[in-house]
């Protein structure tokens, strides 16, 4: 969450405001940030800082994109409350319903600094190969080609992924486009420092099957997500998809997306081996 802090006043007694502003080199990231965050607060107000608007100039070299939101001074150093943080995620996700009843978001969004394909889908399983296609697309350009790694990436598209989540829309079986933040771990999230509420932020968002939400909480990197009490909390609102018994096998393949993100923004991570 780079950007900084400024402290607006008004005329004629309004009063003043704190909002925090980020620049970036790519109008995605402030776009999709903006759109993700307005359609997170509109579904739970609160988990994320209200988006007050993005925009562009020139500094006279280049373009520069610009984020304006509502500022919280938080504390990084605490983990949240289990029952309370879920209660509101399960919140996102059971309201936060697709316009169209689609895959998919209507704009380009981002997840770290890799834009995400989010073209509308009616099958899940071909809106995660896109956004798998990405990530393996971003991590070969970073670390060059591996002839072992491509023939595994080739086999998750051509078999597990149809194997894994094609079931889930088939034999009867349904699931619902959910809105996700898109990027939840725990450098995107804090406690407000006047409310002691847990607010998300940097959402990166799509229509998703709601299980994509927790792939990253499997990577080696996870603190305190990686505890079985809050996905427990979690499933107490909202029950795994089924087949059921395979939730761990999609999670597991979930997680692989935010191991090539990190691996594609970190030459030489040890992620792509993972």
């Amino acid at each position: 969450m780079d950007g900084y802090c400024e402290d607006f006043g008004h005329s004629g007694g309004w009063k003043s405001e704190k909002i925090f502003l980020k620049g970036q080199g790519a109008r995605p990231l402030v776009e999709g940030e903006f759109h993700s965050a307005a359609a997170i607060d509109a579904v739970v107000p609160g988990l994320v800082p209200k988006a007050a608007g993005w925009g562009q100039y020139d500094n006279g070299e280049t373009q520069v994109y610009f984020f304006l939101g509502d500022f919280h001074d938080m504390d990084f150093s605490a983990a949240p409350d289990p029952g309370h943080l879920m209660s509101r995620i399960a919140d996102l996700h059971r309201k936060g319903l697709s316009p169209n009843g689609l895959f998919g978001f209507p704009i380009s969004t981002v997840c770290g600094k890799m834009e995400r394909t989010v073209i509308w889908e009616k099958s899940w399983a071909k809106s995660f190969t896109h956004q798998l296609k990405d990530v393996i697309k971003y991590d070969n350009e970073t670390n060059g080609q591996w002839l072992e790694y491509d023939a595994a990436c080739q086999q998750l598209i051509d078999g597990v992924i149809p194997r894994l989540l094609g079931v889930l829309q088939s034999d009867g079986r349904e699931i619902t486009p959910a809105l996700i933040h898109g990027d939840l771990w725990e450098r995107n999230i804090g406690i407000d420092m006047e409310t002691g509420e847990a607010v998300l932020f940097d959402p990166g968002s799509t229509y998703a099957h709601n299980e994509m939400e927790f792939g990253t909480w499997r990577c080696t990197w996870a603190s305190y997500f990686n505890s079985p009490v809050y996905m427990r909390s979690y499933q107490g609102h909202i029950e795994p998809s089924q087949p059921v018994d395979e939730w761990d096998d999609r999670n597991r393949l979930y997680s692989i997306h935010p191991y090539l993100n990190d691996s594609a923004g970190h030459p030489g991570s040890f992620s792509r081996q993972m």
